[in-house]
């Protein structure tokens, strides 16, 4: 069952898959009716989920779902990982590399892999201070205050000189 984003609690369970470019608006638009569906037919076991998604600077997919309505299950989270290999395959990105690394220079949105990211970060060309993305956060409420954080706060600072 398809919730607005915005409605999901800070709790809800969240994936974050990384694309490899930013999609153009139109892809956006596309992507955005395919995740409407996926989630109005996302079920655990026959129940539905309570789940929703949002696009962030037109490069990161979040899916969310409120467990307090009912828990995700191991086949409920294989088929969101069917759905971002058919977002991956009918657009052309690499949604589920998790070798890549991303980080703001200014508003631009970087992604690299991380023996790229190592390098940067010892000719201190990444500090403490940059802004990096933890797709590693585990719930809307984390995503909302600590996905968008500066390296020094994040798992990346093992990285820095």
């Amino acid at each position: 069952m398809y919730t607005e984003y915005k409605n999901l609690p800070d709790s809800a369970r969240v994936w974050i898959y990384q694309a490899d470019r930013e999609f153009t608006r139109e892809e956006q638009e596309k992507i955005s009716e395919k995740a409407i569906a996926f989630i109005e037919n996302w079920t655990r076991h026959g129940s539905d989920l309570k789940g929703s998604f949002t696009i962030k600077y037109g490069q990161f997919i979040t899916l969310g779902v409120d467990e307090n309505f009912n828990g995700v299950s191991g086949c409920s989270i294989d088929a969101s990982v069917r759905f971002i290999k058919e977002v991956e395959a009918e657009f052309g990105v690499d949604l589920m590399d998790k070798m890549n690394v991303s980080f703001k220079d200014g508003e631009r949105i970087n992604i690299v892999k991380l023996p790229e990211f190592r390098a940067f970060a010892s000719q201190q060309k990444i500090t403490e201070e940059t802004v990096v993305f933890n797709n590693m956060v585990a719930t809307k409420g984390d995503f909302e205050t600590n996905w968008e954080v500066p390296a020094g706060e994040s798992w990346h600072k093992r990285f820095l000189v």
